[in-house]
């Protein structure tokens, strides 16, 4: 294969035009040569954070999407599948990816389960993470979540920390908020990057104490306004990730809508490309080519530097993405699961008050912070919801036994009529719904039950629903047909149900994960992330 574009080389901070030949799929030569080029070669972008199964597809057919963007590798921490199905669902994440050119790089999940304070199908012990160190495709230890019991010295958690250090592999971070002694008590135990900061200060906090920030943009969580200004002062110390993208954000974009914002706002091109793809790279020491001499001949061809419309994506020198269309082929795949709920009737969601005083949690857009909010109740009976308050109830069915439904209260969805549930609740995976209700709620968990997994909005006319047969989080269908049944659920709860916020499903999947403040609630209850510890619901 040979070449002929503009060359864009981010080590020396230079653009020439330039022949570049490929053989046995690496880069040969880069030659100067005297004469326009239209076009522009650059290395792959690098996801540095994300779960692939937030998605809601398999790695072969997340790839597929992801190179019609320039994307070529990414740094993946495969918890949750490895929360449903332990080092079963781990493995089953590497020999799919196996399957396709594509670059995954997988971590060893810390943190499963994150909590004691929930139910997951499966535990990830120190020797379950030593075996999983010795895959090849596992290069770092997965996101410490329980960032309280490293401050603590939790001494199991602390030795998965020591078992990736002598595997020489690095520790990625999970800090939200984390300032101060217990951040510089949490850096000590070993742990170098986060991806949970949400405010400048926060961030150059971490940087200078020797931290790297991967700047993330995803489905529910988006930080990029809040952290960008760090571009112009520590180009060095970032990184961009999603963390999770939903199969229509995805299909519309990735990595390559942080690199245009950031050209938009005058960032530096060469810093902007530095972080997109060579900072991950050394980072995390990724096989993935820089276009350099001798480099495995991993790059894109975009039409400028502008909008960075990619022409072409080529992997270990194949074209795998060409004028907008996926060369990728469909791989079969025989899915996993771990499903053992039992379907709920109204009564099982009954919540009786007597002009109480309520713990509420409050959800935000494009967060997965929650605060407490106190609610007073004006009913004696069983409350489902006030919906001119927007007070909706909330429900966490463990999926992995037959045990009571946790209740609880939530602000913020904005539903008018119906429920939306879904087998996607980080990070244990069990089934989670709001409503106005109990009979909408019930009939979208047992829907979700029905299909062992899955994504469902309803009201008492219409039942939408996409199934997710890969452990219940991961379809193993076409990508761009996952996008397009999931896109349709999604407008259904804003447009139809009434939700304001703009990603309903992927808000209400983080509303479980107990490691984020303040309020969540687990299929064990409702969860004070401040205190680390179960409140009870009536204030």
């Amino acid at each position: 294969m040979q070449i002929e574009a503009n060359y864009v080389d981010i080590q020396n901070k230079t653009i020439y035009p330039a022949h570049i030949e490929i053989k046995n799929n690496k880069i040969a030569s880069i030659t100067k040569i005297d004469k326009e080029c239209n076009n522009y070669i650059l290395p792959g972008f690098v996801d540095a954070h994300i779960h692939i199964e937030s998605s809601m597809l398999i790695p072969s057919e997340f790839a597929r999407v992801a190179v019609l963007h320039g994307s070529v590798a990414t740094v993946s921490d495969p918890h949750e599948i490895a929360n449903v199905n332990g080092i079963e669902g781990v493995e089953f994440m590497i020999a799919n990816a196996n399957k396709t050119p594509f670059h995954f790089f997988f971590g060893a999940s810390s943190c499963v389960p994150a909590t004691p304070f929930e139910s997951s199908g499966a535990t990830l012990d120190v020797e379950a993470i030593q075996t999983l160190l010795k895959h090849k495709e596992i290069n770092h230890l997965g996101e410490v979540m329980a960032f309280p019991n490293v401050i603590n010295g939790d001494e199991e958690l602390l030795a998965k920390i020591k078992a990736a250090k002598d595997a020489g592999v690095v520790v990625d971070g999970h800090a939200p908020m984390l300032r101060g002694e217990d951040l510089q008590k949490y850096i000590d135990a070993g742990i170098t990057t986060d991806h949970e900061a949400s405010s400048y200060e926060e961030a150059k906090e971490k940087i200078e104490r020797g931290m790297k920030i991967l700047i993330r943009e995803g489905s529910a969580a988006k930080n990029y306004e809040a952290l960008h200004p760090l571009i112009a002062k520590f180009p060095n110390d970032l990184m961009f990730c999603s963390d999770d993208k939903h199969p229509n954000d995805l299909v519309h974009g990735h990595i390559n809508e942080l690199v245009k914002r950031s050209i938009a706002n005058g960032y530096d091109l060469f810093d902007t490309l530095r972080i997109a793809s060579l900072n991950p790279i050394e980072y995390y020491n990724l096989d993935v080519g820089k276009v350099q001499v001798g480099d495995s001949a991993d790059f894109i061809l975009v039409k400028d530097l502008e909008n960075f419309e990619v022409l072409q994506t080529v992997i270990a020198g194949e074209v795998v993405a060409q004028d907008g269309k996926t060369l990728l082929p469909n791989i079969e795949q025989k899915a996993i699961n771990n499903f053992h709920a039992t379907k709920t009737t109204p009564k099982d969601l009954e919540f009786f008050v007597e002009n109480d005083t309520l713990r509420v949690i409050e959800a935000f857009d494009g967060e997965l912070f929650t605060k407490e909010k106190i609610y007073q109740t004006n009913i004696t009976g069983n409350f489902s919801s006030d919906i001119q308050e927007d007070i909706l109830k909330i429900t966490v069915l463990n999926r992995h036994a037959n045990t009571p439904i946790a209740i609880g209260f939530i602000y913020g969805f904005g539903l008018k009529e119906g429920a939306i549930a879904s087998s996607i609740a980080h990070d244990s995976h069990n089934i989670i719904a709001v409503g106005v209700d109990d009979e909408s709620i019930s009939k979208a968990i047992n829907t979700i039950i029905n299909s062992q997994g899955g994504v469902c909005a309803l009201n008492k006319t219409t039942t939408k629903h996409l199934p997710l047969s890969v452990g219940g989080i991961m379809s193993n269908e076409d990508g761009f047909e996952v996008a397009k049944k999931y896109d349709a659920i999604d407008n259904f709860a804003k447009q139809t149900l009434g939700s304001t916020l703009k990603a309903p499903f992927m808000t209400l999947s983080f509303m479980a994960l107990l490691v984020i403040p303040e309020l969540k609630l687990s299929d064990k209850g409702l969860f004070d992330g401040r205190v680390f510890d179960f409140c009870s619901v009536k204030a």
